[in-house]
């Protein structure tokens, strides 16, 4: 417990000078430097200053153990995904914020509360708390310099800065005496590593992911490392595996009731029956997914694009037309360039397909070469191109889409 601070604390917030407190205890400037912490005061003029500012130290220190006891609780409520717990206990955190700073919890109850921020999604009070963490980041201790690389990490991969993420995550070693589970290090790496595109490496990381959540028990996160293997099973097509992965998952999530993850795992199932072309399941499951998910989300905007590119699959024109109508109105509220672009392409293709092909040479190639890397829907534009060029003879143009696609 730092002593001097806390009095300083105190003595501000009842609103006395350091003279009136240090009447007839001390001098003021012996106050002065115990405050700053420059000299240590005995434990009878700490008792009276204390006592003058009605403080009662047992109590505090009590305190200080109950601050440990909830950071610690509250870190085993996030690796557990126990939303509303997590609340409850952060709720209490914050009763105490007025004597954190105080004790030896301040920079673990600072990353926890960072932890906490990027669990819970809000990512710009998460911006926040790490421009507050980054400026002490050099007096943390190597395990706690470790777990705010983490936690930076996590945040880069929530707002979509995947290969910085990826870079940042494998620094942080084997050896490294960071204050996290393996199973969620491993978790976010294999996240990484599917939005790299990378499913053998995602794969991998899943499964060491998965066993690490099964010997803790960890039902929700579980779920989670089966979703992402599921995934990368299907990129890799390996659709065998991912079909089994995707049935245990709606089965064990369903009776979970897992509604938060539900809509993932039928939008995920509804995408790897795409891939095995069985179109009219496909738009079963992208229906269940849909109906659980709130309109103005991205997830939702996601899961309606997938829907009307199966309906142009199965002829569908006038239901793929009214899909791209609400993607591309949709795009626009949530901002999302890459589905304006893509919906606008789809919907010239109804009505000018002269135009879509320009469009997509012009618009959608160069934005998802720049955003996505190589990712199989650029491909997929890659071919179209390719074949369009070869059927009118322009074996220059179909050429030059090969030679991108290898």
């Amino acid at each position: 417990m730092q002593f001097g601070p806390l009095i300083k604390f105190y003595r501000i917030q009842q609103g006395l000078t350091q003279k009136e407190l240090a009447n007839g205890i001390c001098s003021v400037p012996h106050l002065s430097k115990i405050e700053s912490n420059a000299k240590e005061a005995n434990e009878e003029t700490m008792g009276l200053l204390l006592e003058r500012l009605g403080v009662n130290i047992s109590s505090i220190t009590e305190n200080e153990e109950l601050i440990k006891q909830l950071v610690t609780e509250l870190n085993e409520k996030i690796d557990y995904y126990l939303n509303d717990e997590a609340d409850h206990v952060m709720e209490e955190l914050r009763e105490f914020e007025g004597i954190i700073p105080f004790t030896s919890n301040l920079h673990t109850y600072e990353l926890s509360k960072y932890r906490y921020l990027i669990f819970k999604e809000r990512l710009p009070q998460a911006q926040k708390q790490y421009e507050l963490l980054n400026k002490q980041k050099n007096i943390f201790s190597q395990p706690q310099m470790a777990l705010f690389s983490y936690l930076y990490a996590v945040w880069l991969l929530k707002k979509g800065i995947y290969k910085k993420a990826d870079e940042l995550l494998d620094s942080i070693g084997k050896d490294s005496k960071i204050e996290i589970s393996s199973g969620e290090l491993f978790y976010h790496r294999a996240i990484a590593k599917t939005t790299l595109e990378e499913p053998g490496y995602a794969i991998y990381y899943g499964k060491l992911a998965l066993q690490e959540f099964m010997e803790d028990h960890n039902f929700k996160r579980i779920l989670h490392a089966m979703m992402l293997l599921g995934i990368n099973y299907t990129h890799s097509k390996i659709y065998e595996e991912a079909q089994d992965c995707f049935k245990h998952l709606i089965r064990n999530a369903e009776l979970l009731q897992a509604t938060q993850l539900l809509p993932e795992i039928y939008h995920n199932m509804g995408y790897l029956q795409k891939k095995l072309k069985n179109f009219e399941e496909a738009i079963v499951f992208f229906e269940k997914s849909k109906s659980m998910q709130k309109k103005n989300t991205s997830h939702y905007l996601i899961t309606l694009y997938s829907m009307g590119e199966i309906y142009i699959e199965l002829k569908s024109i006038e239901r793929a037309r009214e899909a791209f109508q609400e993607v591309l109105h949709l795009a626009k509220e949530l901002e999302s360039r890459k589905y304006r672009i893509l919906a606008n392409y789809y919907l010239m293709t109804f009505d000018s397909p002269e135009k879509s092909l320009a469009y997509s040479e012009d618009k959608v190639i160069p934005y998802l070469e720049e955003s996505d890397g190589k990712s199989e829907e650029l491909i997929g534009f890659y071919k179209m191109l390719s074949n369009h060029y070869q059927q009118i003879g322009r074996f220059d143009q179909a050429v030059k889409y090969i030679e991108k696609i290898n």
